[in-house]
């Protein structure tokens, strides 16, 4: 935890949980959306952002438009992996 969690109202046990990837958006994630960008990754690689029900069809349609997104996931319950953490 950072001290910038403290600015932004976030408590401890929060961002021990998956969140949406939407900026500003502090809400549980339940979908991954894989995505890689040709021009740098490898065709095999993914990237995950996760998404809350209400920011879903934002962020699918914000890497669709850009050639990025490559399919949506269920997010498994109990997973607490954040895109960074995916980023390998």
């Amino acid at each position: 935890m950072s001290i910038f969690d403290f600015a932004a109202g976030t408590s401890p046990a929060a961002s021990d949980s998956a969140l949406c990837s939407r900026k500003a958006c502090r809400a549980g994630a339940s979908w991954q959306l894989l995505w890689n960008n040709p021009k740098i990754h490898t065709p095999e690689r993914r990237k995950t952002w996760l998404a809350c029900e209400d920011h879903r069809g934002w962020l699918e349609d914000y890497l669709q438009t850009r050639g990025l997104w490559k399919e949506t996931l269920p997010l498994e319950p109990g997973s607490t992996d954040s895109p960074l953490e995916q980023d390998n």
